[in-house]
């Protein structure tokens, strides 16, 4: 029996008649996420023009980055009669005007409702003239009425690693590194990590190029970067998989289908967020490359451990209100704890069913002081935050209008970041994003120390 405060999921009142301002995105949103993470793939919404447009604009204005979505523009025909020529005209139409190696295609909740059989529409395209110049066709099943985009993002991962793994009976030397949705910044730093252990990767999926790239000259439809398509081909034949993700359905996962057709080994761990949950990865790390952390990497975690020291007055006893996507608050929880941060209320928009077990095990010793709610809404957070007499809020853009009515500053981490400039390249993972996050919250701290202070103080 736990004995951690059991999950308070949101009972709405009796007249309770829709979300309100979600706190979490449509699932189709992070499978073409996860798709453009691929190299020389393009993302492809069987679903309305519509569709496309708004992830089109809610991506680049996060990461600032041209973001082509193609869709298949269901009509009203198509949704009576069924949307088979539109698809083939579509899938047509990328092949022509982009030659992508592999479409990932994403449903929507239009052509799930009326039943489009994605298996059947595969099949004949696939039987059509021009099959044996198709590019690699990955489906995924993305209804937003069913999961989040974080369901899409992990639903796309486990689609390409369905669709394109194999085990080719070569030495397993690569490591599988299923990172989840993290920030461009992120993926480079954990390619740095793994360099430095000597190990090869396939990281799945990686943008960090793709939508975070140089200035060019001149417009690439398909920009450089992405995981290399053989390296996801020989995830079957991997020396084994590390998988971020404390409330991930362990079947529905890559690294969980690899171990079960392929027999590759699956190492489980939350997202290493602060220095407790990245000293679990770096072990993990140690033991699979027989070597111990590099000295760069054990200076940075002494840095960070001298930085709590001299920061310690700054937050010890602050309360925080923390939101966003589970595991990813989880690993906040985890950080906040441990530099004396109370995390008051912990919220995600997904509803897996762990999310509270999770944070539990991550803080266990804030029995009683976590209020934890899965399935939440913003307007909920803050009817739930007012009387919890939070210090600050930490999530992304989409808890400004919770932060300024509580009047309470918010620190900007996760996604997205639609209000300041540079939210992609937040480091959030290992000893060098903790240290870039505990920075944060101390200034943001100060200033607002600062800021309500009728004197105005000039050293703190």
């Amino acid at each position: 029996m736990s004995t951690f405060p059991i999950l308070q999921k949101k009972m709405p009142p009796a007249n309770f008649v829709a979300t309100r301002n979600a706190c979490k995105l449509c699932t189709p949103l992070g499978a073409v996420l996860a798709f453009r993470g691929v190299e020389g793939a393009l993302p492809f919404l069987h679903g309305s023009q519509g569709c496309a447009t708004y992830m089109r604009r809610y991506i680049i204005s996060h990461f600032r980055e041209p973001m082509d979505i193609a869709a298949s523009n269901i009509s009203e025909a198509s949704t009576v009669f069924g949307g088979i020529e539109t698809f083939r005209q579509g899938i047509h139409n990328v092949q022509s005007q982009y030659h992508p190696a592999l479409i990932g295609i994403a449903t929507t909740c239009l052509t799930e409702t009326i039943g489009e059989d994605m298996n059947l529409l595969l099949n004949r395209l696939q039987q059509g003239d021009n099959a044996d110049v198709l590019p690699i066709l990955v489906p995924v099943s993305t209804p937003s009425y069913s999961g989040s985009h974080i369901d899409g993002f992990h639903g796309a991962v486990l689609s390409l690693v369905t669709s394109l793994s194999e085990d080719d009976g070569r030495t397993r030397t690569q490591v599988n590194l299923f990172p989840g949705m993290v920030s461009p910044a992120d993926l480079r730093y954990l390619k740095e990590i793994m360099e430095d252990f000597g190990l090869p990767i396939a990281l799945l999926p990686d943008y960090s190029e793709t939508l975070d790239g140089p200035s060019l000259t001149e417009y690439r439809k398909i920009p450089a970067g992405g995981t290399p398509i053989a390296s996801i081909r020989a995830t079957g034949s991997a020396r084994c998989s590390i998988e971020f993700g404390h409330t991930l359905r362990l079947e529905k996962t890559a690294a969980a289908y690899l171990e079960k057709t392929w027999r590759v080994p699956a190492h489980r761990l939350g997202m290493p967020i602060g220095a407790h949950e990245t000293d679990a990865f770096f072990a993990e790390l140690e033991q699979i490359a027989g070597c111990e952390t590099p000295q760069k990497h054990a200076l940075e975690r002494g840095r960070l451990i001298d930085a709590y020291v001299d920061g310690h007055k700054y937050v010890f006893g602050k309360r925080a209100i923390v939101y966003g996507e589970e595991d990813f608050v989880i690993g906040m929880v985890a950080f906040l704890a441990e530099i004396g941060v109370i995390p008051v209320l912990a919220a995600s928009g997904g509803e897996s069913g762990h999310f509270a077990e999770a944070i539990a095990e991550v803080a266990p010793d804030l029995f009683g002081q976590i209020t934890v709610h899965e399935g939440m809404d913003f307007l909920s957070m803050e009817e739930a935050a007012r009387n919890l007499k939070a210090d600050f809020v930490l999530g992304n853009s989409k808890g400004y209008t919770l932060s300024r009515h509580l009047q309470l500053p918010l620190v900007r981490v996760g996604f997205p970041i639609h209000d300041r400039f540079g939210g992609h390249r937040t480091l959030h993972l290992g000893y060098r994003g903790a240290q870039m996050l505990f920075d944060h919250i101390v200034n943001t701290l100060l200033e607002k120390k600062q800021d309500d202070s009728s004197i105005g103080y000039s050293y703190l």
